[in-house]
């Protein structure tokens, strides 16, 4: 089959509430769009009917659609099933999309050609914090720790980077194949390990507003996970100076399983 436009990477952990939603609106916004896509939602670890929810949605999709649907397997944590996705993804344009679409899916073209322009960018991450994003329901604790990480990541590892940790994110299938397979973190932390992979690369990196909804549900502990997600930028500063993520040939995969 030809090369489908964009790839949709959706990390899904015990998601089977969310999950029948959104991927009933990323198909409705799909069934819309010129371009071809996949949709790869990446199991990791679930305990619930995840994987039977992506099932029943994948058994809706025809021939006529302008997208696929597949459902991968990969260990536990978020940044190992975001690995997988982007591994397995086969399109020009790969994006990591929360389950929780607390950016709304139609966002996502702000990303894509022609709205970026092709030859650009090669990793184009959305920021809740630059000059035309909106924030709707956040709590004003959730933003200031927020930006109080957001300046440790800025001090210790990636510089001039205003929002890190937002979870929609798109890479050039060039950039993909020269980034994940580096990527060490399996946790949150992710998000600051493969920008700093990005940047060791001089890989044009740029950020998009989005308009941004904060949703309760949030698998986000803040404190706990932002003490391990401290934990992991040390852990990437010192696999940087130590040159673990210069290129071999011996970089190391992360196919997964799929369904």
């Amino acid at each position: 089959m030809p090369q489908p436009f964009l790839t949709i990477v959706i990390p899904a952990y015990n998601e089977e509430k969310r999950l029948p939603g959104s991927l009933e609106k990323i198909g409705k916004f799909l069934r819309k769009q010129s371009y071809s896509s996949e949709v790869l939602v990446v199991e990791n670890g679930s305990t619930d009917g995840t994987s039977d929810v992506v099932r029943a949605f994948a058994q809706g999709v025809t021939g006529d659609d302008p997208f696929s649907v597949q459902l991968l397997h990969s260990d536990q944590g978020k940044g190992a099933a975001v690995k997988t996705g982007m591994l397995v993804g086969k399109g020009a344009h790969l994006f990591i999309c929360d389950a929780d679409l607390s950016m709304p899916i139609e966002e996502v073209n702000k990303f894509l050609p022609p709205n970026l322009p092709a030859g650009s960018f090669d990793v184009a991450i959305a920021s809740r914090e630059i000059a035309g994003a909106v924030r709707y329901n956040e709590p004003g604790y959730r933003h200031l720790m927020g930006r109080v990480f957001n300046l440790i990541v800025r001090t210790l590892i990636i510089p001039g980077i205003e929002d890190t940790q937002c979870g929609f994110k798109l890479f050039t299938q060039a950039a993909a194949q020269d980034i994940f397979p580096y990527q060490t973190i399996s946790g949150w932390g992710f998000d600051p390990e493969v920008l700093y992979i990005a940047n060791s690369r001089r890989l044009r990196v740029v950020e998009v507003p989005i308009n941004w909804y904060y949703m309760a549900d949030s698998r986000v502990s803040p404190v706990r996970d932002t003490i391990k997600m401290f934990r992991e930028v040390l852990r990437v500063r010192r696999n940087g100076r130590r040159g673990m993520y210069k290129k071999t040939d011996t970089a190391v995969g992360g196919a997964g399983i799929s369904d």
